[in-house]
């Protein structure tokens, strides 16, 4: 019996992580293979949107994701450890007091923070690199306003209420963006003076976001200018203490809070590791992603060094990076293992997004030679559906939900390129005298159709009358039909035969319906309802009841207030059908639009749903298939 082949990924990042699912998927019927991810967290941290959290924006379980969650019911062993060494002859990896094996070994454990030799930037300055960096900034600003409204002298005050970001790369202007919208809550919460606090993003090169077009970059000084942020150029950080920052001989900015995006490297494991690195602890890698020094050691993410073929720079730490090297690196361990030709690397990067702010962002976006700029509106809402395709491939519906519930329906103070439209909210204890009234309705309709469908189970009244046959003409159907709508429903018009004759009910005209759809209500009732003899099918009685039933049960469940979303979709489709046959009055307008009303939750109070729906959810998260395929919120 051949022994286990073991695929070890270290490092939870976008890389490690993206790399461990493409190898699941492609592996998943090999039983004599084991995949392993090793990371010293138990969560996969969204680095990209850190600063999201440092600016209180979204809550602070929005940037990560537990691992296992990431990786339930699939064949991938997450293991919580710090690897402390690596024997590459021997193919062992160490940690204090375990060891792995392992037949190949994919790196991508990402990137620090660099701080270039600089005297007092390490000690004094606040990283934004973990989840972790995020939640402590966030609390040292709040603290730091909470200290300043106390604080009686001037000079101390204004440090307290000072805020330098050294670095104007993407990490820095997201950073600096959200605390300059952040800025007028806090200032409101602790009752200090707009006027009083100091923004700054400082950084060595001429210009912030060098990779940017200049008519991009004008565009972000402009929208940070109007946060009241200072950007400063040109100058390199000399030496940081506690209570300052030295721009070289552009001065010194008094300040309590220095926040480091200014550079990364390789993370410290890398620096130990025996393989050829170059650009702050890059691993260098041939086209095939491998280490130079051993076949079976893969690099994947931001610790790839490799200049593709045709360009004159090595592919750019940045997510995309991840995202494209992960399946080639995956592919190329299949084809190791199972036999097959290996890829070569030939990224095609799209582009990058930065915002300034929840509400403004600006894209620089296409293929190369093809490139093209965006900003506002769009560009903010092509990093959202980035981000979203991002989280499909990684929590499936379960992260993509909760992504749109933090950026959207719980934002703060209208931090949102959307505004906060979507942000209101009220009891939904005011929703149930409308749920319970239009669960009425709809029971009081459906018992007083169902007697007549027991009186005569043959007499079809919810259906347009067929088409004249045998000389009758359109207007006697017309006018069976209407009286037969109005003996059978005082919420429901009379419908024309072919449509030659308006349909006229005690409430009035029937609601006009699209040409179109009238075209493809016409084929479905030839298709199954009517008959070549100029009557009904059996199917259209089983239409018709079902429909009663439909209506007794919906009411039923919106009075009890249980599963109330469903009932009020259904409800929603059962008045559109309803219209789009040509019979419904105008008062149907106010069932879909109650329908539509109460499908975000009514039920919760004062109904079955507060009971029921939480132990439904308990047992629905924890089916096999529900949890592989994130069929689920948290």
């Amino acid at each position: 019996m051949n022994p286990k082949k073991k695929i070890v990924v270290l490092g939870g990042g976008y890389g490690g992580v993206l790399t461990a699912k493409k190898l699941a998927k492609k592996l998943k019927k090999e039983k004599d293979i084991e995949i392993t991810l090793i990371d010293k967290k138990p969560y996969h941290t969204l680095l990209t949107e850190l600063h999201e959290v440092a600016a209180n924006r979204v809550s602070e379980d929005s940037i990560k994701i537990d691992l296992k969650k990431i990786f339930a019911k699939r064949n991938v062993n997450v293991v919580l450890d710090e690897i402390t060494d690596l024997d590459f002859d021997n193919k062992v990896l160490k940690s204090d007091k375990n060891s792995y094996e392992y037949d190949y070994l994919v790196i991508g454990t990402g990137c620090q923070p660099t701080y270039f030799g600089i005297p007092g930037a390490e000690e004094y300055s606040r990283k934004l690199w973990s989840y972790e960096d995020a939640v402590e900034l966030k609390e040292h600003i709040l603290h730091m306003f909470r200290e300043a409204v106390k604080e009686p002298n001037k000079e101390k005050r204004q440090k307290m209420l000072t805020f330098v970001v050294v670095g104007g790369g993407f990490t820095g202007i997201e950073m600096i963006g959200e605390l300059g919208e952040w800025k007028d809550r806090l200032c409101k919460d602790f009752c200090v003076p707009r006027e009083e606090v100091k923004l700054y993003v400082v950084d060595a090169m001429p210009k912030i976001l060098p990779i940017f077009p200049d008519k991009l970059i004008r565009k972000v000084e402009n929208r940070l200018r109007k946060l009241d942020v200072q950007v400063v150029t040109n100058a390199g950080i000399t030496e940081v203490s506690k209570n300052s920052v030295t721009l070289g001989d552009k001065g010194t900015i008094k300040t309590k809070t220095v926040i480091w995006a200014a550079g990364v490297e390789g993370s410290d494991i890398v620096g130990k590791m025996d393989l050829e690195q170059t650009g702050r602890k890059r691993i260098v890698t041939n086209d095939k992603l491998q280490s130079l020094e051993h076949e079976n050691v893969y690099v994947v993410g931001d610790n790839i060094f490799y200049i593709p073929e045709g360009e004159e720079r090595p592919v750019p730490q940045m997510v995309e990076n991840a995202e494209s090297s992960a399946p080639l690196v995956a592919h190329n361990i299949y084809s190791d293992i199972k036999g097959g030709e290996k890829k070569s690397y030939k990224p095609a990067f799209h582009g990058a997004m930065v915002c300034v702010g929840g509400k403004y962002a600006v894209a620089h976006l296409g293929m190369p030679g093809k490139f093209f700029g965006l900003s506002g509106f769009f560009a903010a809402f092509v990093k959202h559906f980035i981000n979203l395709v991002y989280f499909f491939q990684v929590a499936g519906f379960n992260k993509c939900w909760s992504y749109i519930i933090h950026e959207f329906f719980h934002i703060k103070d209208r931090r949102s390129f959307v505004g906060g439209h979507f942000s209101k909210a009220s009891p939904n204890f005011w929703l149930v005298p409308l749920r319970i009234f239009v669960g009425y309705k709809w029971l009081h309709e459906g018992i007083e159709k169902l007697e007549k469908i027991i009186d005569d189970p043959s007499k079809i009244f919810l259906i347009p009358a067929p088409p004249a046959v045998d000389g009758t003409t359109a207007a006697t159907a017309a006018a069976q039909a209407a009286e037969k709508v109005v003996e059978a429903t005082t919420s429901a018009s009379t419908a024309a035969a072919g449509g030659a004759t308006e349909a006229v009910s005690q409430w009035g005209a029937a609601l006009p319906v699209p040409e179109f759809i009238e075209n493809i209500v016409k084929w479905s009732m030839d298709a199954f309802f009517y008959n070549g003899e100029g009557g009904y099918t059996f199917l259209a009685k089983v239409f018709q009841t079902g429909m009663v039933i439909g209506e007794i049960v919906v009411g039923l469940l919106l009075i009890a207030g249980l599963f109330t979303a469903l009932a009020s979709i259904i409800s929603l489709v059962m008045g559109m059908m309803i219209w789009s046959s040509g019979m419904a009055p105008a008062e149907m307008l106010w069932y879909m639009g109650a329908a539509i009303a109460l499908i975000g939750g009514s039920g919760s109070t004062f109904g079955l749903d507060y009971y029921v729906l939480p132990v439904l959810k308990k047992w629905w998260k924890n089916i096999g298939f529900v949890k592989k395929s994130y069929l689920y919120v948290d």
